[in-house]
């Protein structure tokens, strides 16, 4: 099963709402324009695109908080560690630990989420 069918079915049998998802940049600035979501995550990479990239796009966009960005990847942190803590992102997940509670914590700004600590 593709990431993107395994999230959605996860998250939403986690009592998540997922309104849409998107396998490029342009898609995605468009989905999140057209359907004005609270969380967007962001893969990290994107095939030849920036995950990062999208990430300060869409989080410029989202200027008066309206989403929050949170940064998703099959790496770990430490792997992009300087990449994240310079992005505008508000946080970030292995897709391993990808679940509502850990978005949750991310968007409550409570202990667990990115930056740790």
């Amino acid at each position: 099963m593709p990431f993107l069918q395994a999230a959605r079915v996860l998250l939403e049998q986690e009592g998540l709402r997922v309104v849409g998802v998107a396998a490029s940049s342009a898609e995605a600035l468009r989905r999140a324009e057209e359907l004005r979501p609270e969380v967007i995550l962001v893969d990290i990479r994107l095939g030849d695109e920036s995950g990062f990239d999208l990430a300060r796009r869409l989080a410029d966009r989202s200027q008066d908080g309206a989403a929050t960005v949170i940064l998703i990847s099959t790496h770990m942190e430490a792997d992009f560690a300087d990449l994240i803590a310079e992005s505008l992102a508000q946080g970030f997940l292995p897709k391993p630990e990808l679940s509502a509670h850990a978005i949750g914590q991310i968007v409550d700004g409570r202990p667990g989420g990115w930056p740790p600590g």
